[in-house]
């Protein structure tokens, strides 16, 4: 194969005929034609008098020589090769269904072994029926909502697909999405996405696909205790509620369990320490989510002059201040809204999503401050719950205790005092909003470098600091406020127990989450027990 880079289209042209032109200006002989496919497509924005798409595109060809001093050949990305040692007559466990968790339950399968998934929330199509009537009728499931259920927090988000890790299982991660439905493009756009719309039809497939392979997934089940024999895992106890509320218990024998139980995963942080796991405190971040119309991103970041059928635009800034604070922008969704993100009762927590052609009236991004445990009250490991819950729990204050999501307009909130009506800029959180003082909710240093950062991002991004412009808070979930610390192996200070993905505090992202948990699985493979 080789790679022929660099190739500006600044016109609307199908795949083909941008094939066809870059034959025709190479000078390559058709006959010699094998396959060919586009292997990366980016928007080149810079410069706001010459926007134009940048392609990469994959060539095999006979007659290879005749080539070779033309083009860059490319060597073919081979992953490594697992050795299954594992001859376990036990099964392993999953616990979370998210990314992490699915792609270890698929890794496991495509290698003859049979997991068990428990996962608290519910399959993916009701627990969209349950996150809807929570926007609609303010009735929150603590068990199943936006941060917990099958898919996990990244299933009601944009979807992204971007990743800041360098491992050959993305590319394994990014096929795998598309086997189970996702669109092609996802392989070569420079920033994929796939939008809660494509994401709860994926994580069906891929869920049915895992059952066939002989996969077990127990629904609304959630994991209350472990059992520890001369400090190896040996069970995992769990409870299911009926809908009368009456309790039913099963233990799982295992020698092994993947914990991807997710960011929000507190009562399960609490009960593995309670259990003598290891674990520190990290940082994180907290903010506001900000909307602005999305055609004035567009016209900020695209200009007026293109003609190109462009997506929606985006953007990330950041901003570092001379006391050690950063302040920066997280998630952005073009097209999309701003979503109610609760997983306790009494209390706010905000998100972002898009569906997959990101073609709503506004777009948003949180925009966050890092914290750190200095900040917190305690040296406890889990200080860091407390500190996010103190703002959550104070927004459902200010908020009108009723789920209603403080707002407030980016000229009132730089000039610190509530805000009265809203602009041209309609908020989309739901279940619905109340004006006031989003710097009621922060310490000091969150308000002061939130407000230098969205001055300081308006030099870069025109308009970002649009008097119009909404913030609702708050945003409290950007990363895990833990990580369960692991070993060389991927274990804990206790044999068989792996902590995963984005709550355990190794990853970030779908695809980085999806990626560790495909590791965790091989280094379960690989043991030989």
């Amino acid at each position: 194969m080789f790679r022929i880079s660099n190739i500006k289209v600044r016109e609307n042209l199908t795949s083909q005929e941008i094939f066809d032109l870059v034959v025709k200006r190479n000078k390559i002989n058709k006959q010699d034609i094998l396959n060919w496919h586009i292997s990366k497509k980016s928007v080149d924005a810079r410069k706001k008098n010459d926007v134009h798409y940048t392609y990469s595109i994959d060539i095999e060809l006979k007659n290879e020589q005749r080539y070779e001093h033309k083009f860059e050949k490319i060597k073919e990305n081979k992953l490594p090769k697992i050795k299954v040692r594992r001859s376990s007559n036990y099964q392993p466990v999953i616990v979370g269904a998210g990314p992490a968790g699915l792609f270890a339950a698929f890794t496991f399968v495509e290698n003859g072994i049979k997991p068990i998934i428990i996962e608290q929330g519910q399959s993916v199509e009701q627990r969209k029926k349950t996150v809807d009537e929570f926007m609609e009728k303010r009735k929150l499931n603590p068990m199943s909502n936006i941060q917990f259920g099958e898919g996990g927090a990244g299933t009601f988000s944009d979807g992204k697909l971007t990743t800041g890790i360098n491992s050959p299982y993305c590319r394994k991660v990014l096929e795998e999405f598309v086997n189970f439905g996702a669109p092609e493009q996802i392989l070569y756009l420079s920033k994929p996405h796939l939008g809660t719309d494509k994401l709860i039809d994926i994580i069906k497939n891929m869920r049915e696909y895992i059952i066939s392979k002989g996969g077990t997934f127990l629904f609304n089940e959630k994991v209350t205790d472990i059992q520890i024999n001369n400090e190896k895992i040996s069970a995992v106890n769990c409870m299911k509620k009926d809908k009368e509320g009456s309790a039913e218990n099963r233990t799982v024998k295992t020698d092994c369990v993947i914990f991807a139980i997710g960011h929000s995963s507190r009562e399960t942080f609490k009960m593995l320490y309670n259990k003598g796991i290891s674990m520190k405190a990290k940082n994180f971040s907290v903010g506001v989510r900000i909307e602005h119309l999305q055609e004035d991103i567009n016209k900020a970041q695209y200009g007026t002059q293109t003609k190109l059928k462009l997506p929606p635009a985006e953007y990330k800034l950041a901003y570092h201040d001379n006391n050690g604070r950063s302040c920066y922008t997280f998630c952005m969704c073009p097209g999309g809204q701003v979503v109610p993100s609760s997983s306790e009762e009494r209390t706010i927590v905000t998100n972002g999503m898009s569906n997959f052609l990101r073609d709503g009236k506004n777009a948003n991004s949180a925009v966050l401050v890092n914290v750190t445990p200095d900040d917190f009250e305690s040296d406890s490991p889990l200080s860091g719950i407390e500190f996010q819950k103190k703002i959550e729990q104070k927004a459902f204050e200010l908020g009108g205790k009723n789920y209603n999501a403080p707002i407030q307009k980016v000229e009132d909130f730089l000039l610190n005092k509530p805000s009265t009506n809203i602009g041209k800029i309609t908020p989309t959180y739901k279940p619905g909003y109340t004006l006031t003082n989003i710097s009621d909710l922060f310490p000091d240093f969150i308000n002061e470098t939130l407000r230098r950062g969205i001055k300081y991002f308006d030099e870069r991004l025109h308009g970002f600091a649009n008097p119009e412009a909404i913030l609702t808070g708050p945003e409290t979930r950007s990363s895990s406020p833990v990580r369960i610390l692991r070993n060389d192996n991927l274990e804990t200070n206790i044999d068989g127990i792996y902590p995963c993905g984005e709550g355990a505090g190794y990853a970030g992202g779908i695809m980085s989450a999806a990626v560790d948990g495909i590791k965790c699985a091989i280094a379960i493979l690989e043991k030989g027990e």
